[in-house]
């Protein structure tokens, strides 16, 4: 999805193509290139220098298990960063940790249910 290259490329930079493959059953919250540009270009510079807070990050968007959307309704779920991100909404509104909207959602691949997010999530 072009609207992902952003994402793409961070994932390619943390080392994290093949985990993110080979992993069973995953939810993953998809920031758009829209979404990292909210991130001022210094700051996202750095994030992509430093592999381990970028593994941390994207692992933060990662959640192990396949979510439907009626879980997405009032959930709240461990990531595999450990950390817990928040859902919220119904029908074709949903947000992640109150300030990330679903604006693509339940989108299926081989071993995943994507939901394209229009804010990159940061864990606490």
């Amino acid at each position: 999805n072009p609207a992902l290259s952003t994402l793409v490329a961070a994932v390619k930079q943390a080392g994290l193509v093949d985990t993110l493959n080979n992993a069973k059953d995953i939810t993953v919250f998809a920031p758009t290139n829209d979404a990292f540009a909210k991130i001022p270009k210094a700051d996202l510079d750095k994030v992509l220098a430093d592999k381990e807070q970028l593994t941390k990050i994207l692992t933060y968007h990662v959640v192990g298990q396949k979510l439907t959307p009626k879980q997405l309704e009032n959930g709240s779920f461990e990531t595999l960063q450990k950390g817990m991100v928040t859902t919220t909404g119904s029908g074709e509104a949903y947000k992640v940790n109150d300030t990330s909207n679903v604006v693509c959602g339940n989108v299926k691949t081989a071993n995943a249910n994507v939901y394209i997010v229009d804010t990159v999530l940061m864990p606490k």
